[in-house]
């Protein structure tokens, strides 16, 4: 029977909020301090509005090709004050949703800059004044903040943040997204559907650095079809205002070439860097690396064994689930449990057009690990449901062992991937082989059906395309 603790949790954003009703729910007692909206970037300014914005993005385009379905729409308006006040309204629900569990579990939340004053001490400036904490465990799980680049900081009005772009009160007529990386294009293929012209500046090879080629070829096609101009191996340099609002980007090739862009709207994603500041780190001997990143173990502790680090200031990935994951094994750890952050792999999920979504080794990383590679792979066009939704680019590819059929690692690019990679993350974890799948009836007819005939085609058996064996 673990004795009762108090925890303070610095931070109620998906690590923060979920290790704090978890340590409720083992029997703790907890206080919240959050400095501003309960849910952290994720639920206000991040994942949940973005997403609400890009299904009316999507519902717009659909719209706009349903004559192929004998479905005609004359006129199509877009009310921008009213779609940002329905995404508002969803936040809204969620927020309070999460104040409302809070207040169930007997979680107390106040509202304040957090400092560490000692390893068992929290001071937090309020609006009333300081506040003394005493604890026996702290929690920090402050989240991130997006990063800007010399020459573009966030001013709200010129240069947008993503915090910006998901409360506009008007849609720019030429939007310049810095960045082509899956906030990015997220944003940038979100405006090109409200009807905005796009241009993406990448100062790398290609858009979404890092992911599978195969898959960033299918979403390179696209937004050349969406007219979405990708600029590569280009950086943003600086800009200028001119009169009636118009603004000069200056960009500056690899190789010295100079150019400049005409827009009415800049947008800055240039990735993200933990909060890390201003903690009080220093005062109980924690120190940061040059990312900001605080270390911690498989147990969430960091070189204070009573101090535990969650979320985006724990390291990459920098995704909400993998914080919430955390949070989960802190506040078992905390609570006297015999808990670890030991999982095989993390979904990766990004809202493009088409979707775009991974978990576990690409075929590149599994040999290099020393693994005979075998792949499969399956595409949407021979999938009656994607036809009937009208979405049928992408694939579904499978890397597995070639000794033991394990499932190694899965990309995906085309329609609601983001929802299918929930199976092959399961499948992974669970340690299947590409034949246990195959095996799995899947319905008929679903776009899951993609994976069953990407395993079988592993072996050269898919049913609905041809393999030469």
């Amino acid at each position: 029977m673990s004795t009762t603790r108090n925890v303070v949790v610095i931070g109620a954003g998906p690590a923060g909020y979920v290790c704090a009703i978890r340590l409720a729910q083992l029997g703790q007692k907890v206080t919240v301090v959050e400095k501003e909206e309960l849910g952290g970037t994720c639920l206000n300014v991040g994942c949940i509005p973005s997403k609400a914005l890009i299904a009316a993005g999507a519902l717009m385009d659909k719209v706009n090709h349903a004559t192929a379905m004998g479905i005609t729409v004359k006129e199509i308006k877009l009310d921008v004050e009213k779609l940002v006040s329905w995404k508002a309204g969803i936040v809204t629900k969620l927020t309070s949703g999460i104040g409302g569990l809070f207040k169930n579990h007997g979680v107390t939340h106040v509202i304040g800059k957090a400092r560490i004053t000692g390893k068992n001490s929290v001071t937090v400036t309020t609006a009333d004044g300081e506040k003394q904490l005493s604890c026996d465990d702290i929690v920090i799980a402050t989240g991130s903040i997006p990063s800007s680049v010399p020459g573009f900081d966030f001013d709200g009005k010129h240069v947008w943040s993503s915090t910006e772009a998901l409360a506009p009160d008007r849609i720019p007529e030429h939007l310049v997204v810095i960045g082509g990386g899956y906030i990015g294009l997220e944003l940038g293929i979100l405006y090109r559907k409200l009807g905005s012209q796009v241009t993406v500046v990448e100062f790398t090879e290609g858009a979404l650095p890092g992911q599978d080629k195969d898959c960033v070829k299918v979403i390179e096609r696209s937004l050349k079809k969406q007219k979405i101009k990708l600029i590569t191996k280009t950086g943003a340099k600086s800009f200028e205002k001119k009169k009636g609002g118009k603004l000069v980007v200056t960009v500056e090739s690899r190789d010295g070439k100079s150019d400049t862009i005409e827009c009415d709207q800049i947008l800055c994603t240039v990735g993200r860097r933990p909060y890390s500041s201003e903690l009080g780190l220093e005062t109980v001997g924690l120190k940061v690396d040059k990312a900001g990143f605080l270390a911690s173990d498989v147990q969430m502790r960091t070189e204070v064994p009573n101090i535990y680090a969650v979320g985006d200031i724990a390291g990459q990935p920098m995704l909400a689930h993998k914080g919430s994951k955390e949070g989960l094994v802190a506040a078992a750890v905390i609570a006297g449990q015999p808990e670890e952050y030991d999982v095989k792999c993390v979904p990766a999920v990004i809202f493009t057009s088409p979707e775009m979504a991974s978990v576990g080794l690409s075929q590149d990383e599994a040999k290099e690990k020393g693994h005979d590679v075998v792949v499969g792979q399956f595409p949407f066009a021979a999938s009656g449901r994607a036809m009937s939704l009208m979405e049928t680019e992408g694939f579904i590819k499978i890397v597995a062992d070639a000794k033991t059929d394990e499932v190694l690692g899965v990309q995906m690019v085309g329609p609601e991937v983001t929802e299918l990679i929930a199976e092959a993350a399961l499948a992974i974890e669970m340690g299947a082989t590409t034949e246990d799948i195959a095996r799995t009836i899947h319905a008929h007819p679903t776009l899951p059906e993609v994976m069953m005939e990407a395993a079988e085609s592993v072996h050269k058996m898919a049913i609905h395309i041809f393999q030469k064996k």
